[in-house]
């Protein structure tokens, strides 16, 4: 079957894709809802980072812009123009149930529109889910904080063990961010043709959060050994 990926750019959407393949679906497409200032919602990935994303994992990326009043609708009109192109599910890497929207809301979009919905992570352990995501060999860094409960110093860690076990010693954060304690941008891994290498950034606070704004990257060739190591 033909799916596409809701897109955020982050490690449960990257992660949600690589369960997915492995349980026989097909990613033809990529779908990222826009903010107008070219910025995906929730996670506030640049374009040019997604484009980025989209060329190093060598699937087409739709990006859809809209505002809070018309999300929904605008959401609805580019699943649609999927399924015109063939898709016939949606995988998404949601674990628990979306924030700002109704119980169901997903599965209500998805049944409007006639898509299957997909959700490999869907009520996982997310200690789980999150030493999974790291033992696969993905790459990810932290690009957004909630400054209630985590600390500038964050942005730009790497997700690995380490990343793990100081998180857990917090207490009150969820390993996986779930609560929005964190958002992330993966870089590399095993569904990555290329990988994306971050040459510059600065650290940025925005209305009780703080970003990595990342102002220069770029995407680099994998050679041959590395890939045969990640598909191993």
């Amino acid at each position: 079957m033909k799916v596409a990926v809701s897109w955020s750019g982050g490690k449960d959407s990257c992660f949600a894709s690589f369960k997915a393949i492995q349980e026989g679906f097909e990613i033809g497409n990529l779908l990222t809802m826009m903010a107008s200032d070219g910025r995906s919602n929730f996670h506030l990935i640049r374009a040019d980072l997604l484009d980025a994303q989209a060329t190093a994992l060598g699937i087409p990326l739709t990006k859809r812009e809209t505002t809070p009043n018309i999300y929904e609708q605008e959401f609805k009109n580019a699943l649609r123009q999927l399924k015109i192109a063939g898709v016939q599910g949606l995988v998404t890497g949601d674990i628990y149930e979306v924030p700002l929207h109704e119980r169901g809301w997903l599965n209500r979009i998805c049944g409007e529109i006639g898509l299957k919905m997909i959700r490999p992570l869907w009520n996982r352990d997310t200690q789980q889910v999150f030493h999974e995501f790291v033992a696969s060999g993905f790459n990810a860094i932290v690009t957004r904080v909630n400054t209630r409960l985590l600390g500038p110093e964050w942005l730009g860690r790497q997700l690995n063990e380490k990343f793990f076990e100081d998180i857990v010693e917090i207490g009150d954060v969820d390993p996986c961010g779930e609560r929005g304690e964190y958002h992330t941008l993966v870089t590399d891994g095993p569904l990555f043709n290329k990988r994306i290498k971050i040459l510059e950034s600065r650290k940025v606070d925005l209305n009780g959060s703080s970003n990595l704004e990342i102002e220069q990257f770029e995407v680099n060739e994998k050679n041959e050994e590395v890939r045969n190591e990640e598909n191993i």
